[in-house]
């Protein structure tokens, strides 16, 4: 793991951090559909992402879930970061979307890294940076945008993350991350087709001119 860890991040991190990092780390694998991280949850470790997609979400006072981002290889959690910094209880819920290989990180190791080490300061700043940009994307999405732009644009980033234009998703899983309800998904997915915008087979669904 040793090795896979450095070729991701060898043109990220110095040396010097790197081989703290393989000292202090401990790897971490996980199968599909496995909540990861829960909301109020204590944390001690942060994760790099060594390969597999990780899906983030929110909660609100009644309990719907809003997905905010999706983290792939080379990817940390600005939010968990900042949890893992203010030494606070977890804000998030992480559900690994496809099987995941993961660095877990002592949150001990955070802020003497941060003092240390340039790249380690420059990787979490542009974390959070990225992860602010795609929260703003997914306000924009819920003020903005009607349900059917919503639905393809989750199509598209889900797709973007996989690598891959064929999903294999239901109606009712689609429902759930966009919190609203299986028949109006259904009802725009038929639209989609229409559009040409994807196609469908059997809880498989293909997004059309797909270019990762």
């Amino acid at each position: 793991m040793e090795k896979l860890l450095r070729e991701q991040y060898k043109y990220i991190f110095e040396e010097d951090l790197l081989k703290e990092i393989v000292k202090e780390g401990q790897v971490r694998k996980v199968d599909q559909g496995v909540c990861m991280i829960d909301m109020g949850d204590e944390l001690t470790h942060m994760p790099l992402i060594l390969s597999g997609a990780i899906k983030i979400v929110d909660e609100d006072k009644e309990g719907h879930e809003y997905l905010l981002y999706y983290l792939e290889k080379g990817d940390s959690c600005a939010m968990t970061m900042n949890c893992c910094i203010g030494g606070k209880k977890s804000e998030i819920r992480a559900i690994s979307e496809t099987p995941v290989l993961i660095y877990m990180i002592p949150i001990q190791r955070m802020d003497d890294w941060l003092v240390r080490f340039k790249s380690w300061r420059a990787f979490v700043l542009d974390s959070y940076n990225s992860r602010l940009k795609e929260m703003l994307e997914t306000i924009d999405t819920l003020a903005f945008h009607n349900m059917e732009q919503r639905i393809y644009k989750y199509l598209k980033d889900r797709a973007m993350v996989l690598n891959s234009p064929e999903l294999e998703i239901t109606h009712a899983k689609i429902a759930n991350d966009l919190n609203t309800s299986r028949v109006v998904v259904s009802r725009l997915i038929k639209k989609l087709i229409l559009d040409n915008k994807i196609a469908t087979n059997r809880n498989h669904v293909k997004v059309l001119a797909f270019s990762a």
